[in-house]
This record gives structure tokens, sequence and C-alpha cells, in this order.
């Protein structure tokens, strides 16, 4: 006779196995060919900028330079994302994509907490906490950016990704991303003295043992409640992407689980810190980018405000020996490569006007709400919580509330929204 098994057992297996989906996730189709042309071409591209950045501004840039090609291929056959991720949860709570975070997060915090708290860095650096002010800004800015990342289709991460694989609506997104950037860099003196509360980093108060211990719990809470969540709402699968066949192609030619992804990336991040004393960071180099095209056309953004101070030497100084930068270009040029050799570079024709201007749209709103909150769904939201900093757990829980507010704006602009009823979402 056979005897049923425990009920500590029974939930252990729960635990362990994937949550349920309305349907079963569709087999991804295979991946076309390598698209020769564009892989040569980004190939070259990506060693002679090394090359470059190497022999004219050191190693120290050029390693940086290189990690940035790593995140970008990492980026791109992971698909990793975080405006699909937020936009799935609150419209079907699907939370594949938030516990993909959670383990982003948990891997890049114990990284952290391991160079932060032995203090080791290489270059000279010295590895520092990324954290911001609790404050007006940082609840309109985080608010403020969501609502973007849902109207321009991707995140700051995703935007540069999207943009080195081809996507030509999202080039919109990243043309107003920019120019938010700059005009909040404009009219810094309007929002700068903003009421704000000082940062506070955990590690000052419980010791980074303390910090990374809190911080595990609460990404393990939320692992806990997104699967609640999504046994409940019983959402459709996400999307397959198309992927080759065998182990070996597949790590070369995608796609990569959301879990691979998300472990290379907390360790390619890691590796910035690692390398410059600070986390990576995407926004910042657009409001470099567009104050240097302001002075290329005649106009003075060193008499800005914002450019005075601390971030003075980064607008005089060469645009491919600022750490961010660096990470940017590289994230660009490392996604195309990766979508070469995954058969799916391409440049998409023929964008829907309407879809044209939320993109644009979306840019400039998060361009803004990223100097506000100072930092995006990088450098604020993962760099923050990473390194034990209060001002993440803001950014992401009112990244939510702004993602549903997003999704309400979307159908104005012909965009549409994931339902229980679709086969994925």
């Amino acid at each position: 006779m056979m005897t049923a098994p425990p009920a500590e057992a029974t939930k252990s297996v729960a635990l362990l196995t994937p949550s349920p989906t309305s349907v079963p996730r569709p087999d991804a189709p295979p991946a076309p060919p390598v698209l020769r042309v564009p892989l040569v071409v980004s190939t070259l591209i990506a060693v002679a900028l090394t090359g470059y950045v190497w022999s004219a501004h050191g190693a120290k840039p050029g390693v940086l330079l290189l990690l940035g090609l790593g995140l970008g291929v990492a980026l791109f056959h992971s698909r990793f994302g975080f405006t699909s991720a937020w936009r799935q949860l609150v419209a079907v709570g699907n939370g594949s994509g938030l516990r993909a975070h959670a383990l982003l997060l948990g891997t890049t915090a114990t990284l952290f907490a391991l160079l932060i708290g032995t203090g080791t860095g290489v270059f000279g650096s010295v590895p520092a906490p990324s954290a911001g002010p609790l404050g007006v800004g940082l609840l309109i800015g985080s608010f403020v950016f969501a609502v973007g990342m849902q109207l321009g289709g991707a995140c700051a991460s995703g935007t540069l990704f999207a943009v080195g694989s081809g996507q030509s609506s999202i080039v919109f997104t990243l043309g107003g991303f920019v120019a938010g950037s700059t005009l909040a860099a404009w009219q810094f003196g309007l929002w700068k003295d903003l009421p704000a509360l000082q940062p506070v980093v955990m590690a000052d108060h419980i010791g980074w043992f303390g910090s990374w211990a809190v911080t595990m719990l609460a990404l393990a809470l939320i692992v806990l409640v997104s699967r609640r969540v999504q046994a409940r709402r019983n959402p459709p699968p996400t999307g397959p992407v198309p992927s080759a066949r065998g182990a070996a192609a597949r790590v070369l030619r995608g796609s990569w689980p959301l879990a691979a992804g998300a472990l290379a990336l907390s360790v390619l991040g890691a590796g910035v810190l690692l390398v410059s004393g600070g986390a990576w960071g995407v926004t910042s180099a657009f409001a470099l980018w567009g104050s240097e095209l302001v002075r290329a056309l005649g106009g003075h953004p060193e008499t800005w405000a914002f450019w005075q101070g601390g971030n003075a030497a980064t607008l005089s100084g060469a645009v491919l020996a600022d750490k961010n930068s660096l990470t940017d270009i590289g994230i660009m040029i490392g996604a195309a490569v990766a979508a070469a050799l995954g058969g799916t570079w391409t440049l998409h024709r023929g964008v829907p006007w309407r879809t044209a201007v939320a993109a644009v749209l979306g840019g400039v709103l998060m361009g803004i709400g990223a100097r506000l909150a100072g930092g995006c769904n990088i450098g604020a939201y993962l760099a923050g919580i990473a390194s034990g900093s209060l001002s993440g757990w803001v950014w992401g829980a009112v990244a939510i509330l702004g993602t549903w507010a997003g999704l309400r704006l979307r159908p104005l602009f012909g965009l549409s929204n994931p339902k229980p009823s679709d086969g994925i979402c």
C-alpha cells in the first residue's frame, strides 16, 4: 500500500516546479542562417574600436568596452528585459521575468557585497555602493521612467541592445532618450533642490553581511509572491524566440534561458564595478552625448549647472574615456554581433507613425525620469538594490505603479497589451 508523500516534500516539489501558464510554452523556432555581412561589419567595428580605445585611453577604458560588448551579447541572447517583464506581470500576472530579475539582483548583490565589503578593485579603483537620495525626485522620476518604458517599448539597457540588433523603431526611442536626458541636464536648476532625505545604505547600519542577508530574504519573498500570483491568474506563457539546436550552437546563436542571462549579466556588471569602482550605469551617457551635440551646434553646455562640480570632468573629457559611454557603445556593438550570429539582425522598415511618436515620447520621458530619479532600471534599480540602498527598492516599487499607468496609455498609440486569452504574452 502506497502512502502519500509528506506535506513538506509536496511543498518543496511544488516550489521547484515551473509556475503554471494557461498553455505550454511553444517550442522555439529554428534560428535562421548566420548573416555574414552584418557579422563581419559589426566584428570589425568591435575590434577596431577596442584597439583604438586601448591605445588612445589605456587598458581600463579598453576593458570597460570589452565588458560592454559582453553585456550586449548576454542581453540579446537572453532577450533579458525589464519593460516586458513588468508589462507581463501587471497585465496578466506572468512573473517569470520578475523572477529572473530576482536572480540577477541576488547574484549581483552577492558579488557587490564581496567586492565592496573587501574593497577589492583593479586599475587603482575602490568599489563604492550606488545609492540615491530618498525624495520627491526619486518618486516622480521612477514613475515617469516606467511610463516611458511602456510607450517607448524598451528600458535603458533594452534600448541599447534593440538598437544594436537593428530594430528601427527603437532608434526613435534612443533619440528621445538622449533628448530627454539633455533637456533634464539643461534644466537642472528646476529640480535639483526637490525635497529629499539622505541616501540610506543598509551596510552602514548592519554591515555588508547583514545587508546581503536582508536583500536575499526580500528577493526570496518576491519570488514566492510572484509564484502565488501566477498560479492564481494562470497567464499565457512568454513567446519563444529563434534558437539554434544543440548546446554549443545555442551558446553562440542563442536563445539563452533567462536564468543564464541573469547570471552572465551579474558577473559582467560586477566586472564593471571591479574595473571602474562604480556600478554599471546607462543613462548618464545619454546626457553627455546630447550635451556634446549641443556644443557641436554652437551651444555652451559647460555653463549648465548640471555640468558643474563633480560632473565637470566628464564633460571636459573624451566620450570614449567615459565609463557609461564605453559600456553603452559596447552593448550596441555586442548585440549586433550576437544578432548577426543568430541570423536575426535586420532593419525594420515602415514604422507606423503612432508607434514612432510613442517611441520618441517614451524616450523623452525616460530621459527626464532617469535624471530626476538619479538613474534608470540599471543605475538606480539594479545597482541600488545590489548595493543595499533603499532607493533601489523604492525605484522598483514605484516603477510597478508607473507600468500600470503606462499600460493604459499604450492603446492610444496603437500598442497592444497582453491579455489572459492570448496564446503567448
